[in-house]
């Protein structure tokens, strides 16, 4: 592959040893101009020795994200055994389910592509222009590898108005219904959030599905499509209220993730607003908290944590004796110490035993900003 050469400032070299993959447009300096979105940077150090290698993004923060380390420029049979450790490492997974993760971006060594996998079909994810060709070789050997009869090109909620799903092999593809252990998940392919669903909270459904639940109330705030509602039915829960601003996704949690359909009541509403008005008398046994990300941006963060905390604090009333809160935190912006003390605080003085659950081998941490998803237990 051709690069371009280009000297690093001292800072970033830093950077580049202690293994980040990336590079922010602040740390650069102006002769980065005569760069194009795309190019392949070798990057070298003050002894003019290479370092890494990286691709350049012109109208990003993120300037560059690396895709290797070290003198050695990546060529086809790199790439190609990188693909392969990375899918050794889902053969586990793959005994679980039929809907996992091949590619899970930077933490996998492949900047800015994401590759998710739900039967027979792919669903390629590039969040920016620079790693577009990346994204598609990657498809195609991933195709052959996997024996996928469809692959589309799905551009991330960042990226919406630069167009919509592609089919880049294959024909349409609508429902897909995979299997996640106990329980049978349909997904919008290719539509929705993420690449169809939420693949990333597989260890929490399962976590909730081996518990016993038999008689339980459920309070599944923030639900989406119902699948952790689901999981609870299937570990026995009596009663389940999923409560999403979304009609729409309501509806395919009535349609296809709720098996009992007396056992659920399906509320669409503000969460924030609806929990306000709660009775008091209404309690449970379980709550769910699994909110979207409210902090794109670092200034946005000590307001996203104020939000954590009042929802929080809203809801404990409304736990039952022995009960268990569960919360969920989905933005990079916000660091894991940050907030498991945010959670301890708002409930540790009622709730005295905390799990927190670890990612699936399909969602690796590679990086701080990788360790994006949080998810902690507190019990009574």
């Amino acid at each position: 592959m051709k690069t371009r050469r280009y000297q690093v400032k001292k800072e970033v070299e830093t950077i580049l040893k202690q293994g980040h993959p990336w590079i922010f447009k602040s740390h650069l300096s102006s002769a980065t101009n005569v760069f194009k979105t795309g190019d392949l940077l070798s990057l070298v150090n003050a002894a003019n020795e290479i370092v890494a290698y990286g691709f350049f993004e012109k109208d990003s923060l993120i300037a560059i994200r690396v895709i290797k380390f070290g003198k050695t420029p990546p060529d086809i049979k790199w790439f190609k055994a990188k693909l392969t450790q990375c899918l050794s490492k889902r053969e586990n997974i793959k005994n679980f389910t039929e809907g996992y993760r091949a590619i899970h971006g930077e933490n996998d060594g492949f900047p800015g592509v994401v590759f998710d996998v739900y039967n027979k079909t792919g669903v390629l994810q590039t969040y920016v222009p620079s790693v577009d060709p990346l994204g598609r070789y990657l498809a195609s050997v991933l195709r052959k590898e996997l024996h996928l009869e469809t692959v589309l090109w799905k551009s991330p909620s960042r990226r919406k108005k630069e167009g919509v799903t592609r089919i880049l092999y294959g024909k349409e593809t609508k429902l897909q219904k995979i299997r996640e252990g106990k329980l049978k998940i349909s997904v919008d392919v290719g539509e929705g959030q993420k690449s169809g669903t939420f693949l990333d909270l597989r260890g929490l459904r399962k976590f909730i599905s081996l518990q016993n639940l038999k008689g339980k109330r459920v309070l599944n705030l923030f639900s989406y499509t119902g699948t952790l509602g689901l999981a609870a039915e299937v570990a026995g829960a009596s009663e389940i209220w999923n409560v999403d601003i979304s009609k729409g996704a309501l509806k395919s949690s009535e349609d296809y993730h709720s098996l009992d359909k007396k056992k659920y009541r399906y509320i669409a509403a503000d969460v924030f607003k609806w929990i306000e008005s709660l009775p008091p008398f209404e309690k449970y046994d379980v709550i769910i908290v699994d909110p979207p990300s409210m902090a794109s941006e670092v200034k946005q963060v000590p307001v996203a944590l104020k939000a954590y905390s009042r929802i929080y604090k809203r809801v404990l009333p409304h736990l039952k004796p022995n009960g268990m809160m569960i919360v969920c935190c989905c933005t990079s912006r916000i660091g894991r110490k940050q907030f498991t003390e945010v959670a301890k605080k708002s409930l540790s003085y009622s709730l005295s035993k905390i799990k927190s659950l670890a990612p699936e081998d399909d969602h690796p941490v590679g990086f701080p900003q990788g360790d994006y998803l949080k998810i902690l237990v507190f019990n009574k």
